[in-house]
């Protein structure tokens, strides 16, 4: 390949030419690369705007503030966290190839994205939960799902994560065993990376994707079977209109969340995947492969809000007052929002 020529991708550069054991770097043509920030910073405003509209919302307007939508806002501030503190740095890394912001920052900016990723996870988890006994068990839902309820779930959410990110990526327990391979055979300056064992990748795999993936579906797929049963009986009895409009209701809601786990299951099955064969097949896949991956899971925060807006009239009511500034207005946080 002659380097010399415009438009070509060059593969002998460095990310830091004077400092030994630096990373080889890949420098994309300049047109490529101004098509991808203007891609990556798309993907990033709209994540941040759209998961900011959802925290405001449901912080501002009294009417919202319910134990269900406090999980939702958690799983918000999850999301726009990922925007504004794991996407930039990682938009840098994947277009530039090389890690540029030092050792430490490294070390934090893979803590926070494993921990965020596991707070969204833990975030469905308990957002199922609560799906569950809203249609499955709604005698009980409003002793078992409280505020202080909530409160506790979103505390072990936040808690758990961070825990887990902080605990593996600082202790070095994703390299444990194999230090010297990784640090002979793999390290270098200018990568940043989360390395695994083969036993580390399924654990947290396992842990972080699988084991809680499989418990939600099992959750929907009896509140699908009980909402269908009682549509049902909806059809066939006399009921008086309070409650066949809260079942309508508790429906579409269960609905709106199903897609939003459907949606999360569908961005980070590839990612997991890879995560779990790479180190049984000697770390084969591609780095470019890995990314592309990881930027479809982060994706999935920025399609949440899509899905609120979609199928939530509150959610558009409350942004069309937001965008025109009215909840400057007195008074404007007990405005009435429809909750179809």
């Amino acid at each position: 390949m002659n380097f010399s020529q415009p438009g070509t991708i060059k593969h002998s550069d460095f990310c830091y030419e004077s400092v030994n054991r630096s990373c080889q770097k890949i420098t994309y043509p300049t047109a490529m690369r101004i098509s991808l920030y203007i891609f990556f910073i798309t993907i990033i405003v709209l994540t941040m705007c759209g998961n900011l509209l959802i925290i405001i919302s449901i912080a501002h307007f009294k009417q919202l503030h319910t134990p269900s939508n406090y999980l939702i806002l958690s799983l918000a501030v999850t999301d726009f966290l990922l925007a504004i503190v794991i996407m930039p740095p990682s938009m840098v890394c994947t277009i530039e190839t090389c890690w540029y912001f030092g050792d430490v920052f490294c070390k934090i900016h893979s803590s926070s994205n494993v921990m965020l990723c596991t707070s969204s996870i833990l975030n469905l988890s308990f957002i199922s939960i609560d799906r569950y006994y809203a249609v499955c068990q709604p005698l009980h839902y409003q002793t078992k799902i409280t505020n202080c309820g909530t409160v506790i779930m979103i505390m072990v959410s936040w808690s758990v994560s961070a825990c887990v990110g902080f605990a593996v990526i600082f202790l070095e327990l994703n390299i444990l065993g194999i230090e010297d391979f990784y640090y002979n055979n793999v390290a270098c300056v200018g990568l940043c990376i989360v390395f695994q064992t083969k036993a580390s990748s399924l654990l947290s795999s396992i842990l972080s994707f699988y084991f809680p993936g499989i418990i939600m579906l099992v959750i929907y797929q009896k509140i699908f079977h009980v909402a269908q049963k009682q549509a049902r009986s909806i059809h066939s009895i006399a009921c008086n209109n309070m409650h066949s409009e809260n079942s309508k209701n508790e429906r579409k809601a269960t609905k709106t969340l199903t897609i939003v786990m459907g949606v999360f299951l569908s961005c980070w099955t590839p990612f997991f995947l890879c995560n779990v064969i790479d180190p049984i097949i000697n770390y084969s896949i591609s780095p470019a492969l890995f990314q592309v991956f990881i930027w479809i899971g982060y994706c999935n925060s920025t399609f949440n809000p899509f899905v609120y807006s979609f199928f939530y009239s509150w959610f558009r009511k409350a942004v069309k007052m937001i965008i025109c500034g009215n909840i400057f207005q007195a008074h404007s946080s007990i405005t009435k929002l429809s909750t179809e």
